[in-house]
């Protein structure tokens, strides 16, 4: 195992470590224990900057189940590194923050358990290059989130949030493990390196569309695209470090993640860049729209989270282009590197945005807009760090979210310079789309700012407001410096971070020399589309009182959430109608359906296979085997038309002794020995059981049900005669029984083959076998024994019930 594999499991190490402090020192805040984990992780991944910024890259493997190709590779290119920065970077900054925020009479124990294990998760997602072991950390991350945004499980909506999130995103997650199956299919590996070399055999074949569907419905669950974007505004109702940390900086873009490491595989297909392309911006344009509604202060970041990964999304699809079009690689890999920038800034204006939220809501005690206002004087420090991270968000200089901003722009606008015919007629979309969704962007970040911190104090805030401790402002402050150092010197950046993720993206060996500038001159289109976009922004929020009636025609009937609520209703209702429908609670039906599987499943497969059945090597049969057969139908048809018990229990005894008479004839005198004991034993049983039975009438079955039993019976046994025939008729390997005549006195030392094969060759079985028949023994023994105490009236009523 490398150092890289440890690092990756570091924090599912600490959080069993944490587990066990927290058991016993429950006073401890945990918070001091926990951040160096992801300092320690951070500081690793930066000491690799200069090797893997210099493309050398890293790859480590260690076999997990090399039998299936489930290895656990680690590959560290720009890509990958940059989204480990984040994760361990991110995460250490929200530990610091959740020290201030969480108190001691929270779960602390479990809250960091839960982090930890979505941090490795985070990690094993982004810097695996084994697709299976990929998808094992995906669901992970699924898992943990749903138990950090349940962790107040005491509140219903936490509860409903948590589970919208898991089935959705588990949902995508499972279908995504389809298309990577399809990959190996095509390929014949479950590396993305060696899938990489594979790209003209995935292009020729026709899975390749029902692919690219399977992945993206995994990135888009997790990356809330449309239409599935409906679980995170729900998933707002965990603790804001939570918030900060998955669903701004982290999970959310693990979708991203998956696009951008897979593009390099389907950009050949037209399919993956419309999807991508037009789901981004249709995702940016209408979550920026929905987000300036909303009350929550955090449900606003959550629209705009949603939004801003759009943005991404629709950059990275925008980036493919260039190889489905062979266009011009200079405006589409402006797209790509818009796409890493943009990543990195909304990591910090959005984290600290949460953060800020977070402590607005705890010093105040709401995060409702109609309650809060006027609270600059209150707040200055959250004040500040607020106007500079949401006027970076709102694409305004001169902060970082300015930059790429700018180059989204720029390159939505120069989509209709690709020589690609499709979009000839419909290229104006996109940068209408683009500035739709930014004109949006701009009204909620300045909402955020005016709705806080400006306007009259209301006085109607649970608590009184006051500035947070230092504590709390420590990772916001870190997260809007930041956002200031990347705006003014956004080409610390490019060589060592951008350029190598870029590089990854588009799988190019050119290296990238990105020069990342504030003024490029007023001939820039992006620069008049930002002028507009704030005029425009500036009217529309001044004059906002006018057309906000727009969302009252948007009735919640016709919303996807209320989709999603029905869904669940009629599912719930439909598999409980279903499952009603055959769990009878007749043991006799529960048969019926098995053996009709069994018989429906034995035909298909024996017309798959053919049927071939040669009586060559068949012993003949005698007289006596057939008089022996001859008892045991006279016997099955004396049950099956008698009414008395005795009488039946007596037929079932001769068939059984019957059949120990099969094993005398064919040499088998310890089985004939066994049968016999235990038809005696069984009768017996058998007889004293029905003594005691009342003697009610046996029940007349109609017709239709003892044909259905009719002809089930006949079903199977013509099934298994068959098989066995065919079976028998066939054989591909050589008879085992040769084997142990060969090896059962020099391998055990045993004259006896069937003694030697149930204890030496099949000791585990019969072990196992003894084992279960001395559990259920000692069930029986603890039955025979129990005694339930004597209180009251009803535990003497249930104990009397009990000896019954």
């Amino acid at each position: 195992m490398a150092l890289i594999h440890l690092a990756i499991l570091l924090p599912l190490i600490a959080a069993i470590a944490i587990g066990v402090i927290y058991r016993y020192y429950k006073r401890l805040h945990l918070g001091w224990f926990v951040l160096p984990v992801p300092l320690i992780i951070v500081i690793y991944l930066l000491t690799l900057v200069p090797r893997v910024s210099s493309n050398q890259l890293i790859y480590e493997s260690l076999a997990i189940m090399p039998r299936i190709g489930m290895n656990f590779d680690v590959y560290i290119d720009g890509l990958g590194l940059l989204f480990a920065i984040l994760i361990s970077g991110i995460g250490a900054l929200v530990v610091l923050y959740s020290i201030g925020y969480l108190s001691h009479r929270e779960d602390l124990g479990s809250f960091y358990v839960y982090l930890l294990m979505f941090m490795s998760a985070m990690l094993g997602v982004v810097l695996n290059d084994n697709v299976l072991m990929l998808y094992l950390f995906w669901e992970l991350t699924s898992i943990s989130s749903f138990l950090l945004i349940a962790f107040w499980f005491m509140k219903e909506r936490s509860l409903y949030g948590a589970q919208k999130s898991m089935l959705i995103t588990m949902g995508g997650g499972f279908l995504m493990l389809g298309g990577f199956i399809l990959l190996y299919i095509m390929t014949g590996t479950f590396s993305i390196r060696e899938m990489l070399n594979q790209v003209a055999a995935i292009q020729e074949s026709p899975l390749a569309p029902l692919a690219v569907v399977l992945i993206l419905f995994g990135a888009f669950t997790k990356s809330a695209q449309f239409p599935f974007y409906i679980w995170l505004p729900d998933a707002m109702e965990a603790p804001t470090p939570v918030s900060a940390y998955l669903h701004s900086a982290t999970m959310v873009k693990a979708g991203i993640y998956l696009v951008a490491r897979l593009t390099p595989l389907f950009a050949f297909s037209e399919l993956w860049v419309w999807i991508i392309l037009l789901g981004g911006l249709i995702t940016m344009a209408w979550a920026s729209f929905n987000a300036i509604r909303k009350d929550d202060l955090k449900a606003v970041l959550a629209f705009s989270t949603v939004s801003q990964l759009g943005l991404i999304m629709s950059l990275l699809g925008l980036g493919a282009l260039s190889v489905v079009t062979g266009a011009n690689e200079e405006y589409f890999s402006i797209a790509v590197v818009a796409a890493v920038f943009h990543l990195i800034n909304h990591a910090t204006f959005k984290g600290a945005l949460f953060m800020v939220t977070g402590i607005v809501d705890h010093e105040a005690g709401t995060r409702s807009l109609k309650k809060l206002g006027g609270l600059l004087t209150v707040m200055p420090v959250s004040f500040t760090l607020t106007l500079i991270t949401a006027l970076s968000m709102a694409g305004l200089p001169p902060f970082n979210g300015f930059l790429s901003k700018e180059l989204f722009l720029e390159a939505m606008i120069h989509v209709g310079d690709a020589n690609f015919s499709a979009l000839a007629d419909v290229a104006f979309i996109f940068p209408l789309l683009a500035i739709v969704g930014s004109i949006f962007t701009f009204i909620y970040s300045i909402l955020l700012i005016y709705g806080v911190f400006f306007g009259k104090r209301t006085y109607d805030t649970p608590k009184e407001p006051h500035e947070a401790p230092a504590l709390m402002l420590i990772s916001p402050a870190i997260l809007t410096v930041l956002v200031i150092v990347f705006g003014f010197f956004p080409n610390v950046l490019s060589g060592t971070i951008i350029d190598p993720a870029a590089m990854s993206i588009m799988a190019s060996d050119t290296p990238l020399e990105t020069h990342l500038y504030m003024w490029h001159g007023f001939a820039n289109p992006a620069l008049w589309a930002t002028v507009f976009i704030v005029i425009t922004g500036t009217l529309l929020f001044y004059f906002r009182d006018k057309w906000m009636f727009i969302y009252d025609y948007h009735k919640d009937r016709f919303t996807l959430n209320y989709l999603y609520d029905q869904g669940l209703i009629y599912s719930r209702f439909g598999s409980r109608k279903i499952t009603e429908s055959y769990m009878s609670g007749f043991i006799r039906s529960y048969l019926v359906y098995i053996f009709l599987f069994f018989i429906v499943m034995g035909i298909l497969t024996l017309l798959n296979t053919g049927i071939r059945i040669s009586f060559d090597d068949m012993a003949p049969v005698g007289i006596h085997e057939m008089a022996v057969v001859l008892i045991i139908l006279v016997s099955i048809a004396v049950i099956l038309g008698t009414k008395s018990r005795m009488v039946s229990i007596i037929m079932l005894g001769a068939i059984g002794f019957s059949m120990s008479l099969f094993f005398v004839f064919f040499r088998a005198a310890d089985l004939a020995l066994t049968q016999l004991a235990i038809e005696t034993v069984t009768t017996a049983l058998f007889l004293v059981c029905f003594y005691h039975l009342p003697k009610n009438s046996r029940h007349q079955e109609r017709m239709r049900f003892k044909l259905t039993n009719f002809l089930v019976s006949l079903g199977v046994a013509l099934i298994v005669i068959i098989i066995g025939l065919t079976a028998y008729s066939n054989r591909l390997f050589d008879r085992i029984s040769e084997f142990h005549i060969e090896n059962v006195y020099e391998l055990a030392a045993g004259g006896n083959m069937v003694n030697v094969i149930l204890v030496d060759f099949r000791g585990f079985d019969t072990l196992f076998e003894t084992l279960v028949f001395g559990i259920a023994g000692i069930g029986i023994y603890s039955l025979m024994k129990l005694r339930l105490n004597r209180k009251d009236g009803n535990n003497e009523e249930h104990a009397e019930e009990s000896r019954i």
